[in-house]
C-alpha cells in the first residue's frame, strides 16, 4: 500500500525526511526480516539499539525509515534522497498506529477480550476463548502457550512472550479474521501497555485478575507496574474486575467509565458474580454461582479452587458479548485444561504429574495448596528461578515453598546469559530451614523435571512449576526446544512405565 507519511497524525512525525509518500510492502522492527520496499522502525530496547540497523535494512531493500535519531536520521537521508525517513518521539508508538493503518484497521473487526494481572493471564485467555468458541463466537487467541485461531495453532514466531509486538499483534488480527474468526482472547502485560504493543484500539473488555510484584527489572517501582497495568482499562469498553484483588481492585473501579462486572468468592461481598460451596471431585469441580440474585449449580471439568475465580472472570467476558447465562453454563461441562495451568497428566503407578508453570511466589503459594487436595501420598515439588527476570524474587520462591512438600527439586528457567548455578543459588538462598524437605538441585530444567520424576513413587504427585514458556528455554539469547511433557513420556516410556 502507499503511505502518506505526512498524512498520519497519530504517529506525532516531528520531520519526514525526502518523499513524504512511499509505497511500502510491508512493516517491521527488525532488520533482519526487511524486504524491498518495506518500512523498518528503529526501536531503541534494553540490550540494542534499532539504528544501529538501518544499513542493514537499507541493503535489505527497506525505502521507508522511522526511528527517533534525528541526527541518524538526518545523516542517512542526506545520502538517500530516493528514501524515506521520518523522525518520532517514539518508534514503538509510531508503529502502533501504522500497524493500524497498514492492516485496514483489523483490530476494529473483532470483539476483543485483553486479559492483564501478575497472575492467571494465560489461564483466562485461554477460558475466555474456549467459552466464546462453545458459545459459537469463534474466537482466536494471543498469549504465553503460543498464538491460535478458533480451531488451529498459527505457527508465527513470538517476538516476545506473552503480548506480541503491535504490527504482530495486527497481523495476527488479520489472520483471524481471514479464517472466519470473530473475537480474538488476549494476554496483556504490564510491559506490553507501557511499549504501545496495543496501542490505538479499544478492547470490548478489559479484565483483571490480581497484582502482586512482579517485573521489578523493568518497571523499578511497583507503582509503575500498576499505572502501565490501569492503562488497559482506559481503552477497553466495559471491564471484568476481581473485588477481591485489594491491591488494585479499587483503583480499577475508579478510574472506568464503562459497564463493569465484579466477581468475588466472599457471599458478603456486592460483587455482581459470587462462587460459593465448591467441592473437589475426580473429574475436576462444582460449585455455586450467584448472579443477579440466583444460585446457579456449575460442574466444571478443571482443577483448583483459584480457577474458578479465572473461569468466572471468562463468563463475566461472555456476558459482555451479550450472551446468557443459561447458554454459558450449558457449555461449561465441555470446557478443557488449560495446557501448563494445572494440567493433570496421570502415570504410573497412581502418580500424578501436575504442570502449573506458576513463577511468582502468590502464584506458586496457590499452586501448591491446591494439590494437596488431590489424593496423594507425598508431594513432589520443582521450583525454579527464571534468569531473565528479576534475581530479588528468586530466593522468595524458595521461601514460599519450605515446608509444603516432601522433596524440593530447585532448578533453573530460561537462564539467559547467566551461569545456571547463579540462579540455582540465588532460590537457595531463600531456604531458612531447608531439612525441613529433601532439597535437590538441577543447572536446567530438563534435569530438573527428570529429578523430580525420579523422586517420584507410586501414589505420589510430582508438582513441576515455574515460568517454562513458548516451548523452549531461552539460553544466551537462543530458544532451545523444551517439552515437560515430551519428558515425562520419554521417562516412563524408557523406564518400561506407561502414562
Amino acid at each position: 500500500m502507499d503511505i502518506q507519511w505526512t498524512q498520519l497524525p497519530q504517529i506525532k512525525a516531528l520531520h519526514v525526511y525526502g518523499p513524504s509518500k512511499q509505497k511500502t510492502a510491508g512493516i517491521v522492527y527488525d532488520s533482519r526480516d526487511v524486504q524491498n520496499q518495506y518500512a523498518f522502525f528503529c526501536i531503541i530496547g534494553e540490550e540494542t539499539d534499532g539504528h544501529l540497523y538501518i544499513d542493514e535494512a537499507l541493503q535489505n531493500g527497506a525505502t521507508t525509515i522511522v526511528g527517533s535519531d534525528k541526527s541518524t536520521l538526518e545523516s542517512y537521508a542526506s545520502s538517500h534522497s530516493q528514501l524515506t525517513f521520518v523522525l518520532v518521539n517514539d518508534s514503538r508508538e509510531a508503529l502502533a498506529y501504522t500497524a493500524l493503518e497498514f492492516h485496514h484497521f483489523a483490530s476494529d473487526k473483532l470483539f476483543k477480550v485483553g486479559v492483564t494481572g501478575t497472575n492467571g493471564k494465560t489461564t483466562v485467555a485461554t477460558y475466555v476463548r474456549n467459552l466464546l468458541n462453545l458459545l459459537g463466537l469463534p474466537c482466536g487467541m494471543l498469549g504465553t502457550n503460543g498464538i491460535f485461531t478458533s480451531n488451529e495453532v498459527l505457527h508465527i514466531k513470538k517476538s516476545t512472550p506473552t503480548t506480541p509486538m503491535s504490527s504482530d499483534v495486527q497481523a495476527i488480527f488479520s489472520q483471524l479474521i481471514k479464517r472466519g474468526d470473530k473475537a480474538a482472547s488476549m494476554e496483556v502485560s504490564s510491559i506490553a501497555l507501557d511499549q504501545h504493543r496495543v496501542s490505538g484500539f479499544e478492547f470490548d473488555v478489559a479484565i483483571h485478575t490480581n497484582i502482586s510484584e512482579e517485573h521489578m527489572e523493568y518497571h523499578k517501582t511497583f507503582d509503575h507496574y500498576k499505572m502501565c497495568k490501569l492503562r488497559l482499562f482506559t481503552q477497553a469498553k466495559a471491564s471484568v474486575v476481581n473485588l477481591d484483588d485489594a491491591g488494585m481492585s479499587k483503583d480499577i473501579i475508579d478510574a472506568v467509565q464503562g459497564p463493569l462486572l465484579t466477581y468475588s468468592c466472599n457471599v458478603d461481598s456486592n460483587a455482581d458474580l459470587i462462587w460459593t460451596n465448591i467441592q473437589h471431585h475426580l473429574e475436576g469441580m462444582s460449585f455455586d454461582l450467584i448472579f443477579e440474585g440466583k444460585i446457579h449449580p456449575i460442574n466444571v471439568p478443571i482443577y483448583g479452587e483459584y480457577n474458578v475465580g479465572n473461569l468466572i472472570s471468562a463468563i463475566g467476558a461472555a456476558l459482555f458479548a451479550n450472551v446468557s447465562l443459561k447458554d454459558i453454563i450449558n457449555v461449561l461441562p465441555q470446557m478443557q485444561q488449560v495446557d501448563g495451568r494445572f494440567q493433570v497428566i496421570h502415570g504410573p503407578e497412581n502418580r500424578k504429574i501436575v504442570l502449573d508453570y506458576a513463577h511468582t511466589p502468590v502464584a506458586l503459594d496457590a499452586i501448591m495448596r491446591a494439590v494437596k487436595k488431590l489424593p496423594h501420598n507425598r508431594l513432589v515439588t520443582m521450583i525454579a528461578g527464571i534468569g531473565i527476570r528479576d534475581f530479588a524474587k528468586m530466593p522468595k520462591m524458595a521461601k514460599t515453598a519450605e515446608g509444603k512438600a516432601d522433596v524440593l527439586v530447585v532448578t533453573v528457567d530460561h537462564p539467559g546469559f547467566n551461569d545456571p548455578w547463579d540462579v540455582v543459588d540465588a532460590v537457595l538462598q531463600g531456604f531458612t530451614e531447608p531439612y525441613l524437605q529433601e532439597v535437590m538441585t538441577a543447572p536446567s530444567r530438563h534435569e530438573g523435571v527428570l529429578k523430580a520424576l525420579e523422586a517420584s513413587q507410586p501414589g505420589d504427585i510430582v508438582l513441576l512449576t515455574s515460568g517454562c514458556i513458548n516451548g523452549s528455554q531461552i539460553v544466551k539469547g537462543e530458544y532451545i526446544p523444551h517439552s515437560d511433557e515430551d519428558i515425562i513420556r520419554d521417562y516412563f516410556y524408557n523406564t518400561k512405565l506407561s502414562v
